[in-house]
């Protein structure tokens, strides 16, 4: 999820905290935990609780709660205990609460993370501090470039993934002629370079962009050079409100009637419920989950919902995988040493609702994405039946290219 920094004035570290610390016991224990420091296994979420609560927060924290429930709760025979906060946007913030989370309350691995600001702070301090990042949340490709690291691990699909997986499969169904309505703050500019530079490679044009302030109620001028360009795709770059809102008015404005597809960059299930089918119909998205595609997705969608009461968000599917791929990785390697996990996380396959998945040497966990469009209002047929899905994109056609992003690890 991304959202940018602001200086709104929210109270400053009012942390949600919950924990979790039961004692069933683990059916393939080792006989002893003393590979884990301090007798437990502590995670910690650290999300958005403010504009972006549904995108997120508490249900991060139920994800990862789901995801230690699969190991009972225990791991190599030693507790696991989930805390989480609330960032509030705010790198500074963020940084000072995991800070915090590491010095003094030994916490040994963070996720969620949402907002590339964020996500980058915390994993670089996570990297001072020889703790484990499981970047569920921000999106920026930096993450497994120049700015990887050893104990750090990217779980959500990045701005490059999105880019070379939306292009590439709607300049073959639907054109090559791109315009951008971007969020103007980081994010956004990265997604317009990434996918104008997928554009272009794949033959097609960038007609033109146009950048709007964060939390823009009335995007009727953004629209309209939208709609005066011409362009057979119209790429909405936001997220949350920006996003819901954006789309709504490009109905009032007859984009799609005229013949243009609107396109959701980094667009949640929960946006979409937020739009409802009647405006967001015909809108294509790219994801790596979607809770009604097959079994596997199904089967933790049932058990979130019985707690959240609604359908998980990508971010928040993206959470629960990585806690258990984390958990995994420290009972076969008999260690929640950040260095020493990583590694082992590395080696062992990742079951992505039971769909193969792998980290690279990078930290890029790579999976197959899909291209969704979402349904008419006479297509859906039972709560939060929302997408179709149009095709796969395989990961290694989706993710930059191992070795190619400037990453040290690489070499």
């Amino acid at each position: 999820m991304e959202l940018p920094q602001t200086d709104a004035s929210r109270r400053w570290a009012a942390a949600a905290i919950a924990t979790l610390m039961l004692s069933t016991p683990l059916a393939h224990a080792a006989p002893d935990g003393s590979g884990i420091s301090d007798g437990v296994v502590r995670i910690a979420v650290l999300g958005d609780y403010g504009s972006g609560r549904d995108l997120g927060g508490p249900g991060s924290v139920t994800a990862a709660k789901l995801a230690a429930e699969d190991f009972h709760n225990k791991v190599l025979g030693k507790p696991i205990e989930i805390i989480s906060a609330d960032h509030q946007n705010k790198p500074d913030v963020a940084v000072g609460i995991a800070r915090q989370w590491f010095d003094v309350e030994h916490v040994d691995a963070v996720t969620d993370l949402a907002v590339s600001s964020v996500g980058l702070a915390v994993a670089g301090l996570a990297t001072q501090s020889n703790r484990t990042a499981l970047v569920s949340g921000a999106a920026t490709s930096d993450l497994t470039g120049d700015k990887c690291s050893p104990v750090v691990t990217h779980w959500a699909d990045d701005t490059y993934a999105l880019s070379a997986g939306l292009v590439g499969e709607l300049g073959r169904r639907v054109g090559k002629e791109w315009f951008f309505v971007a969020v103007d703050y980081s994010f956004g500019s990265a997604m317009v370079k990434d996918a104008s530079r997928a554009v272009t490679d794949a033959g097609g044009k960038v007609l033109g962009a146009v950048r709007y302030p964060f939390n823009t109620t009335d995007f009727s001028s953004f629209l309209l050079a939208a709609q005066s360009s011409g362009a057979k795709v119209v790429a909405l770059a936001g997220t949350g409100a920006d996003t819901v809102n954006a789309v709504k008015q490009t109905h009032e404005f007859g984009l799609q009637q005229g013949g243009q597809t609107i396109v959701g960059m980094l667009t949640f299930i929960s946006d979409v419920h937020s739009i409802g089918l009647r405006d967001a119909q015909g809108m294509y998205i790219a994801s790596q989950y979607y809770w009604d595609d097959d079994d596997g997705t199904r089967a933790f969608a049932k058990r979130f919902i019985e707690i959240e009461k609604r359908e998980p968000t990508k971010l928040q599917a993206a959470t629960y995988a990585a806690v258990r791929h984390y958990l995994k990785a420290i009972e076969a390697g008999g260690s929640d040493e950040a260095k020493a996990v990583n590694a082992e996380m590395r080696k062992l396959p990742v079951d992505f609702f039971s769909r193969p998945a792998h980290i690279r040497k990078d930290g890029r966990v790579v999976y197959d994405l899909s291209l969704y469009r979402v349904k008419k209002p006479d297509e859906s047929k039972y709560p939060w039946d929302y997408y179709q899905k149009i095709a796969a994109i395989p990961g290694d056609k989706a993710f930059r290219p191992e070795g190619t992003g400037g990453c040290k690890l690489d070499k």
